[in-house]
């Protein structure tokens, strides 16, 4: 994932109903997924297990309305994977409150940087 992340930032996570669950994690499987069309490599790219990224895209799948992740079988072309409409639409959502909320705190954030001790 061509993310860089800042040295400083806010975690998000949200729970739209109970017992769902979105954070960071969730996001960086269903970005992966996106980008890579599977979930073996998107949880690789983790450094997650398969057993645990399919776990993870059931457990999402299991909490909204329809699924978030589609997953094809192999063969002799390989299996694959991709974000359902509605996961697009979760991801993206996802990906907008966390952006408003890393606006919101951007400078208190800023005020705490400055008052942690340095060893340099």
């Amino acid at each position: 994932m061509a993310r860089t992340k800042p040295s400083t930032s806010i975690h998000l996570r949200v729970m739209p109903a109970p017992g769902v669950a979105l954070g960071p994690g969730k996001r960086d499987l269903l970005a992966g997924i996106r980008e890579t069309g599977s979930i073996a490599a998107a949880g690789r790219r983790m450094r997650m297990s398969y057993r645990r990224a399919w776990q993870l895209v059931e457990e999402l799948n299991r909490g909204f309305r329809g699924p978030l992740v589609e997953a094809s079988k192999g063969g002799s072309g390989g299996g694959g994977a991709r974000l359902t409409r509605l996961g697009d639409t979760v991801l993206d959502r996802y990906e907008r409150m966390r952006a408003a909320a890393n606006a919101a705190v951007a400078t208190d954030l800023a005020a705490l940087r400055r008052l942690v001790a340095r060893d340099d």
